[in-house]
């Protein structure tokens, strides 16, 4: 197989992800079709998952994260809407592929592991923070990084079950409002302390 061959498989790919898993869930925005359809998925992901990049399924890193299911980013993008007014925050699940879609929308973008967004170790305020993954709680240092004002789009584990969710900022409160149910990968950074039982 040629390396043209290969291109034109992924394009071919990539158009069918935005056909039959993007358009079909209701994710037709056409700032998200153009980026999703534009930014190569299988640039992010291990050489031998290449070839899987477009399923509709999170994809193992070699560094032990997950590349999120691609309904997940198209419907994040969607809510998330993300303007050249933003400063934008990416929890990075390890891939580097949701700061790339993001990068050329918004005016300026910082990227962040989750360990050190759950532990304090970045700082800063931001008009969008998103994060690339599900997580069970916001933590005081996570909700530190948004703007007063600003907003949070993230996945949300609930009694086990993964949802997109989307919050804004008012004051020092911070809640997340569960919106659609997805397979998101889950940040285990960010799960809530183990309590004690007896």
């Amino acid at each position: 197989m040629t390396l043209t061959t290969t291109r034109l498989d992924y394009a071919a790919a990539r158009k069918a992800m935005l056909d039959s898993q993007l358009r079909t869930s209701g994710v037709n925005d056409d700032f998200v079709l153009e980026r999703m359809g534009t930014v190569a998925r299988e640039d992010f992901v291990p050489q031998a998952a290449k070839a899987t990049a477009y399923m509709d399924r999170a994809i193992r890193l070699e560094s032990g994260g997950f590349l999120p299911a691609p309904l997940f980013h198209g419907a994040m993008l969607a809510e998330a809407r993300p303007t050249m007014d933003d400063s934008v925050l990416v929890i990075d699940g390890g891939s580097g592929y949701l700061p790339a879609l993001v990068e050329p929308l918004v005016a300026k973008l910082d990227t962040v592991t989750p360990d050190k967004a759950a532990n304090g170790a970045k700082r800063g305020a931001y008009t969008l923070v998103l994060v690339d993954g599900a997580i069970e709680h916001v933590p005081a240092a996570l909700a530190k990084l948004v703007a007063d004002s600003g907003r949070i789009v993230t996945g949300m584990v609930e009694r086990g079950v993964t949802r997109l969710a989307t919050g804004r900022k008012s004051g020092k409160a911070l809640a997340l409002l569960p919106l659609a149910e997805m397979g998101i990968p889950r940040l285990g950074a960010f799960d809530r302390p183990q309590s004690w039982s007896f």
